[in-house]
């Protein structure tokens, strides 16, 4: 059964604060988002296996450890996940990078996937699938089942802010999946926002309306 995290450290609730404030402009906003993908990326990664091999210091041999080969996937929902791609390819350059691309019905209001290119050996890959909001739940859903079609079985969720009824559907729809969240937010208004949330990510990160 997948684990739902939400995290606590000060450094990510100081710079999440600043993330919600509507006075903080698109340069500070991508910046500090890139830096919480890090700083969660860090956490994300605890358990990723290690093994003991011999290197040579200036002083003399040393057995020392470093990752296993464990191969990962950073798997952004477009548009607004790609703000959080370079945060974590920061600390783990030899991740490869796929792409989702969802929109929603105006009719049927549910998410249909417009764009999938994944890695070709996605089964052998730790997958993380990034969206700065967990609001419904239904991107993340369709997402996860897209590359779950196309082989990956290893994944883990990952945002910046969620509202319960996203975090109980994702867990209802993908119970295998753990949750990593800095903020878990209050509920969501009529409209479907996060409330008090941080308004449309995808704007904010690009300075669109």
């Amino acid at each position: 059964m997948g684990k739902v995290y939400v995290f606590d450290h000060p450094l990510i609730q100081h710079k999440l604060a600043y993330i919600r404030d509507v006075n903080t402009g698109t340069k500070e906003f991508r910046e500090l988002v890139d830096e919480v993908a890090s700083l969660m990326a860090f956490e994300i990664t605890r358990d990723m296996p290690l093994e003991e091999v011999e290197i040579q210091t200036p002083v003399s041999k040393a057995k020392v450890k470093m990752l296993s080969g464990k191969k990962l996937g950073i798997v952004p929902i477009l548009r607004a996940g790609i703000g959080m791609v370079d945060g974590i390819i920061k600390l783990i350059p030899a991740a490869k990078v796929g792409h989702v691309g969802l929109y929603r019905d105006p009719q049927t209001l549910k998410p249909v996937e417009y764009y999938v290119k994944m890695p070709s050996d996605l089964e052998e890959r730790e997958c993380i699938v990034v969206d700065p909001m967990l609001a419904t739940g239904g991107s993340a859903i369709e997402a996860i089942h897209s590359i779950k079609k196309r082989g990956a079985v290893n994944i883990k969720f990952m945002c910046l802010i969620a509202a319960p009824e996203g975090v109980d559907a994702l867990k209802e729809a993908h119970p295998d999946v753990d949750i990593y969240i800095a903020g878990l937010d209050e509920k969501l208004n009529d409209h479907g926002y996060i409330v008090p949330g941080l308004g449309d990510a995808g704007d904010r990160l690009f300075g669109t309306k």
